[in-house]
């Protein structure tokens, strides 16, 4: 049974950082896409960032460029999302999500509807 859980949410003040962590299980997850995605109150889920598993290509919605990074650890099968001068309007719950792929295939990286799997989210509040 796949699972995915995510941790590292939190209260922040404006300009300051957290990681985020997924930690997956229940299958090898070397075919699959990982994506992060965060959803505010009232307003629908949206692409964050997402990384291919084998490679470690990478990304990002225009509005996180530059700060925030997506990476894996294969040892620990966990991906991880550095966010850094968070803003209030990062405020969300931010989930993980798993999307098997094919090598060398056509895949979408940023619609919710292509991933597989999630996670149950994490908050996190970012004080003005």
């Amino acid at each position: 049974q796949v699972q995915l859980v995510e941790s590292g949410g939190g209260l922040v003040q404006a300009g300051g950082s957290l990681r985020l962590s997924c930690a997956a299980s229940g299958r090898t997850f070397s075919n699959y896409a990982m994506g992060w995605f965060r959803q505010a109150p009232g307003k629908e889920r949206e692409f964050v960032a997402a990384i291919i598993w084998i490679g470690g290509s990478t990304y990002y919605a225009d509005f996180v460029k530059g700060r925030f990074t997506i990476s894996r650890d294969n040892a620990k099968a966990t991906v991880y999302l550095q966010m850094n001068s968070l803003n209030p309007e990062d405020t969300a719950v931010y989930y993980c999500a798993a999307q098997r792929i094919v090598a060398g295939g056509a895949y979408e990286l940023r619609g919710i509807h292509e991933y597989d799997y999630w996670g149950q989210g994490t908050q996190v509040t970012v004080s003005s």
